[in-house]
């Protein structure tokens, strides 16, 4: 049962840090369009 319980604690703490991992991913897309819109209209 004990064995069963931290599979279970191991297996949530994988999720959040992968899930963690997305989002980081995901935000540094969307700064780095909005840094890429800043230089074309400073080209501009």
């Amino acid at each position: 049962m004990k064995r069963a319980i931290v599979m279970l604690v191991l297996a949530m703490f994988s999720v959040g840090m992968l899930s963690g991992c997305n989002t980081v991913a995901g935000a540094g897309k969307d700064i780095k369009g909005a840094g890429e819109k800043v230089e074309d209209s400073a080209r501009n």
